[in-house]
C-alpha cells in the first residue's frame, strides 16, 4: 500500500523536517515551534447569535486540545496561522474559564498570532503578539496561501481534508498536504469543516496532486494522491475515524 506512517517517513519542506501531529497541530523539531491553524474560537456563539443552536462548548474543546499538545510537545514558540477566532468580536464572547486557559497558554509560551480572513488583526489583552506573517530559516508562515507559486509556503485557510478506500470502507479525514514545496495545514477547531483536497482551489496551488498526512486518533499517516478517491467516487457516507 502507499500508506505510509508519517514517524517513518518525514514531512518536508523545502529541506526542512517537519513533524505532523495526529492532533492536527505542526511541529518544527530544529526550531522548537509549534503550528495551529485555523482555531476559529467562539464559532459556536457566532452560530447561536444567527438562530444556529450549537452546542457552546467548542472553543472549551479547541484550547484543551491545544493545551494538552503544548504539554506533550513543550514549544518555546507557538504560531497561530490565522482565523483563530470566528469574528472580530469573538473575544468578547469568551468565557471567564476560556479566557483563562488562553491567557495561561500565552503566557507559557512565545506566541504569534497571524490575522487571518476572519480576525485581521487579532484581538489584544490575551497575550502574544500579532504579526500578518511570519518567517524562519527557509519558510514563510501566512494565513491564506499565495495564489502564484509559493517556495516554502505554510499556510491554512482551505481547510484539507482527503478520503481513502479502505477494507472495503471510506475513510474521510483531515490531512495535511504537500508537495514538499508548500504546506497547507488542516483545521485545528472542534467546529471545522473540510474541503477535499480534489477541489480547484487545490488544483490552483499544485502543479500536481499534493500528498495526503491523513490523521487518524493516534497516528498520520501518508497517502499518495493517486490512492485518494476523487470527488465523484467519494461516498459521502463514508466512515469518519
Amino acid at each position: 500500500m502507499a500508506e505510509e506512517r508519517a514517524g517513518m517517513s518525514a514531512l518536508t519542506v523545502c529541506g526542512e523536517t517537519l513533524v505532523p501531529d495526529p492532533s492536527g497541530a505542526l511541529f518544527w523539531p530544529a526550531r522548537n515551534l509549534l503550528v495551529f491553524a485555523d482555531l476559529h474560537l467562539e464559532k459556536g456563539s457566532a452560530f447561536a447569535a444567527r438562530g444556529v443552536a450549537l452546542p457552546p462548548y467548542d472553543s472549551r474543546a479547541t484550547l484543551a486540545a491545544m493545551a494538552a499538545v503544548c504539554t506533550r510537545l513543550q514549544p518555546q514558540t507557538v504560531l497561530c496561522l490565522g482565523d483563530s477566532f470566528h469574528d472580530n468580536e469573538a473575544d468578547g464572547r469568551l468565557g471567564p474559564q476560556e479566557r483563562a486557559a488562553l491567557r495561561a497558554l500565552t503566557g507559557q509560551h512565545d506566541w504569534i498570532w497571524i490575522g487571518g480572513n476572519h480576525d485581521p488583526v487579532p484581538p489584544a489583552g490575551l497575550g502574544g503578539q500579532a504579526m500578518t506573517a511570519f518567517d524562519s530559516g527557509p519558510l514563510h508562515f501566512r494565513h491564506e496561501p499565495a495564489p502564484a507559486s509559493a517556495e516554502g509556503e505554510v499556510a491554512g485557510h482551505l481547510h484539507p481534508c482527503a478520503r481513502l478506500r479502505l477494507r472495503g470502507r471510506t475513510l474521510r479525514r483531515r490531512c495535511f498536504a504537500s508537495d514538499g514545496r508548500r504546506l497547507i495545514l488542516p483545521a485545528f477547531g472542534a467546529y471545522t469543516g473540510g474541503l477535499d483536497l480534489h477541489e480547484g482551489a487545490f488544483a490552483r496551488l499544485f502543479a500536481s496532486g499534493p500528498d495526503a498526512w491523513m490523521l487518524t486518533r493516534n497516528d498520520v499517516y501518508r497517502v499518495t494522491f493517486d490512492r485518494l478517491l476523487p470527488l465523484k467516487s467519494a461516498n459521502q457516507g463514508g466512515l469518519t475515524i
